[in-house]
């Protein structure tokens, strides 16, 4: 079905301000924690100049959907999964046009990316099974987990080989290989708790447990993995991401931190988040090697600087928002603001306000 909603532009200009404070502190073990960095930054008066802008706009979706990861893809389109209904939905944001496809009785997607094929794959929870849409016919294919037990499907990523990997937060991951059409499954070395999970450079993977605040590394070849815990006890890490150098970055949900592992150096850094509540849900690195997060504490997203170590706060518009998960492509953050039924986007725009 279509549905042309009204598409709800708020356009905010936000831009670095003069008055920020920046700490810088040292490299820490794991093991070793110590305070972290704590910067904000806030609009700068009218007229200042603006090395960078950040555009955001706001898109509506069916009410009740719930959308609850999202995923830009090919041609401009950007999917996401409507929790609530069973459906993965699809936005034109040219013109704010949705198409929903359902996805099949007892259904509760909650992961979408886009796979090397260019369809949207999705961890669908309520069926048990990763799941592949067609983009061009909306045709619906199903790979059913083993038998054997309920996984609470969570994120998913393909590695450098094509092979999807997922997690589970019953306390288990597995993969789908797309040419084999099966799927497997291994139980996480400590329960409960896989999250999300992440792609390096060089093809490895790694998920995160919320439940069991850890990260792991998967062995693609045996399917074991070897846990690698963070310097907080009990931070929660919830979603990992990788940037382009191979380094590790984590939300830690209970702690109100940001986490960064580096494989290379085994080494970790933390920093707090801004605000007086933080609750870091998603995490997302950028093309240029920027991290952003969502904060629920704040109703707000950040973008963190690695180099200078400092980040900038984007409120969002609408009470509420709730963003679940971050995705994007060049110039570009998604994410779904599954508390208010909107998609949210975060555009890098040129310093120069008349350049097109």
């Amino acid at each position: 079905m279509l549905i042309r909603p009204w598409i709800i532009a708020a356009l905010l200009l936000l831009t670095a301000c003069s008055n920020e404070s920046d700490t810088r502190p040292p490299a820490r073990a794991a093991g070793s924690p110590e305070p972290g960095v704590r910067a904000t930054e806030t609009p700068a008066p009218a007229g200042r100049s603006t090395p960078t802008r950040l555009r955001v706009r706001e898109f509506d979706v069916p009410q009740g959907s719930r959308p609850h990861d999202v995923a830009p893809g090919r041609s401009g389109v950007v999917w996401y999964v409507a929790q609530a209904t069973g459906e993965l939905g699809r936005l034109d944001p040219t013109t704010g046009v949705t198409h929903h496809i359902p996805l099949g009785e007892g259904s509760a997607p909650h992961g979408v990316i886009v796979g090397p094929d260019g369809a949207p794959w999705i961890t669908d929870g309520g069926l048990n099974a990763i799941v592949r849409v067609d983009p061009k016919t909306d045709r619906v294919t199903r790979y059913p987990l083993p038998a054997g037990g309920y996984a609470n499907l969570n994120t998913a990523t393909f590695d450098g080989d094509g092979v999807l990997w997922f997690t589970g937060q019953s306390g288990v991951y597995g993969r789908v290989d797309p040419d084999a059409g099966e799927a497997e499954v291994w139980e996480s070395p400590e329960g409960p708790g896989p999250y999300g999970i992440t792609t390096t450079p060089n093809g490895d993977v790694y998920y995160a447990s919320l439940a069991a605040s850890h990260i792991a590394r998967i062995d693609r070849q045996r399917g074991g993995s070897t846990v690698i815990e963070p310097p907080t006890e009990g931070q929660g890490a919830r979603r990992i991401w990788s940037d382009s150098r191979g380094r590790l970055w984590v939300s830690e949900w209970n702690a109100g931190q940001l986490g960064m592992y580096n494989p290379a150096a085994s080494r970790w850094r933390e920093w707090d988040l801004p605000g007086d509540n933080p609750q870091p849900y998603a995490v997302y690195v950028d093309t240029k090697d920027m991290v952003w997060l969502t904060d629920f504490g704040a109703n707000a997203i950040h973008r963190f600087d690695p180099d200078a170590e400092r980040f900038r706060t984007i409120k969002i518009p609408t009470p509420g928002a709730e963003v679940r998960q971050l995705l994007g492509r060049d110039g570009e953050v998604w994410g779904a603001e599954s508390g208010a039924d909107k998609l949210i986007v975060i555009r890098t725009v040129r310093s120069d306000p008349n350049a097109p």
